[in-house]
């Protein structure tokens, strides 16, 4: 068979140049129109599964009245509303604060469904608690290994 000869410096040589020659970052396959759209479509579903989850919570099986109608409703638009300050506000801050400010948001959220189901105080601030210092760990351990000092992102 006849081949051809293989150029200065062979496979690897080629190989080298393409690493160069990539992008850093993984191409951006949504327009920002998509992304507006997830930025706030994803916190008004979630809250509205949250006030869902809040209001059968607090009636606790029993019968569906306009209060607790009202109630779902109310807790749904109170979540969206952190949901986005939290998404929108916490990447300004550094490293500590946006785990905490996020970590924390999440286990205010886990004690307060818990409140609505009757049980002691302590026990959904104790809940609340141990959710937020979870969530805190596995975000500061992102932000940690992914960011420098400054708060710019390491690839």
């Amino acid at each position: 068979m006849a081949q051809a000869a293989p150029a200065h410096g062979g496979m690897m040589a080629k190989v080298r140049s393409n690493r160069a020659a990539r992008p850093t970052r993984t191409p951006d396959l949504f327009d920002d129109r998509v992304h507006t759209v997830g930025r706030y479509g994803i916190p008004v579903v979630l809250g509205l599964v949250y006030g869902f989850w809040a209001a059968a919570n607090r009636r606790g099986g029993g019968e569906i009245t306009g209060w607790n109608i009202l109630f779902g409703f109310v807790t749904a638009i109170a979540f969206i509303v952190l949901c986005i300050a939290v998404a929108t506000f916490a990447p300004l801050l550094k490293r500590e604060l946006h785990s905490l400010v996020k970590s924390g948001f999440a286990g205010a959220a886990v004690g307060f469904l818990y409140s609505q189901t009757g049980e002691s105080i302590y026990r959904s601030v104790a809940l609340g608690v141990a959710v937020t210092a979870g969530v805190f760990l596995v975000f500061f351990y992102r932000y940690y290994t992914r960011e420098d000092a400054a708060g710019n992102r390491v690839r």
